[in-house]
């Protein structure tokens, strides 16, 4: 059976029942639909992209599986819910995975074991690691047919539960629990994925936000050297290094903000007007905005701050938001948190906004993705 044969379109129709019903009256396998996930591969070109910035150490008359074929076995093996390596030593006679990367169901040799893809994950050096990242987002800038005159980069951290010592795993406090955090960013309008970064468990620092920025963004542009970029993040991003190497590069962000004291006093004002206006008008819930400048001492300027205000029958809730963008101040701060549970309301108590001012070539509208 040749590898083209194996796509889960082009199966004969003799293959395509024995799926169903199995192999001499027996159950094939429960993971028919990693077929399907080989065709989406085969398109994309993503396990031969990967593998070509990993150099083979390995003895070439000692190998006996490419690391392009033991990359589809993984990628393949997560997406059915396999995620640790050692789950490898039942996949590999598996018929449907066997076809999947590229074996015949049954006469085809098995595929690798557990030790040989415990190897390969260790085998990367750090340059070859950054390689894979790049590969990453060169896969999503070809995704696109055309160069768009605007992106949207949502940057975030994902929890990851650790149950053992593994290398960059820690006790953070916040999950009370040993993990990993991740980084993953996003395109937020499409909600294509750019590139994501394995690192310790904990929040990261000003320096490591503006080193993955800068090598991501400068990669992007290298595909696309005009392209209008706006970064949003929540509060662990919003930091002075990011900020000042994003205003030194002509790139645009929204940057959730952690409260203080000065920031309290500069929309205590303002606040206290909604409260007010809340209580005369009987709304249940009463929101506005207030957009402000504001320099922390270790900063070198003054930056723009909006800070939405909701007075409800359980108090008053401040959150604020930092940006270069000059649009309107509830517009800005929609543009991060559109996503939140903090619905719009009719109440003639929020406060319109001015019409977007944006030096953006186009600020995106609130998406699900913020």
């Amino acid at each position: 059976m040749s590898e083209d044969s194996l796509l889960p379109f082009e199966l004969p129709s003799v293959a395509r029942k024995k799926l169903s019903v199995g192999f001499d009256g027996g159950q094939l396998s429960s993971d028919a639909g990693v077929l399907v996930l080989r065709g989406v591969e085969k398109k994309l070109g993503l396990a031969a992209r990967l593998a070509s910035c990993i150099r083979d150490r390995r003895k070439p008359e000692r190998i006996e599986h490419s690391f392009e074929e033991m990359l589809r076995l993984r990628m393949f093996a997560i997406a059915a819910g396999y995620e640790d390596a050692n789950d490898c030593d039942a996949l590999r006679h598996d018929p449907v995975f066997k076809m999947a990367v590229g074996h015949a169901p049954e006469s085809g040799d098995p595929l690798c074991s557990q030790p040989t893809m415990s190897r390969l994950e260790n085998a990367p050096s750090k340059i070859e690691i950054g390689r894979l990242m790049a590969a990453m987002v060169d896969q999503f800038c070809d995704s696109y047919q055309r160069t768009p005159s605007s992106i949207t980069l949502d940057i975030d951290d994902t929890f990851d539960a650790v149950h053992g010592q593994q290398q960059l795993s820690l006790f953070n406090a916040h999950y009370d629990e040993r993990c990993f955090l991740p980084i993953h960013i996003y395109e937020g309008t499409t909600g294509k994925p750019v590139a994501m970064i394995l690192r310790e468990g904990k929040t990261p620092s000003g320096k490591e936000v503006r080193t993955v920025l800068k090598h991501v963004i400068k990669r992007i542009r290298s595909h696309w050297p005009k392209v209008a970029i706006l970064v949003r993040g929540d509060s662990h991003y919003g930091r002075d290094e990011a900020m000042e190497w994003c205003e030194n590069h002509d790139v645009d962000y929204v940057f959730g903000f952690a409260g203080n004291d000065v920031l309290h006093v500069l929309t205590r004002e303002a606040a206290d007007a909604i409260c007010v206006q809340r209580a005369l008008s009987g709304e249940d819930k009463c929101r506005g905005f207030k957009a402000f400048r504001y320099r922390a001492k270790t900063w070198g300027l003054e930056r723009r701050f909006v800070a939405r205000i909701e007075a409800t029958p359980k108090g008053l809730d401040v959150r604020y938001v930092v940006t270069s963008l000059k649009a309107g101040a509830r517009h800005l701060y929609e543009t991060l948190y559109a996503h939140a549970a903090m619905p719009r309301t009719s109440s003639s108590c929020t406060r319109a906004s001015s019409p977007p001012i944006a030096r953006h070539a186009a600020i995106p509208k609130p998406t699900s993705s913020a």
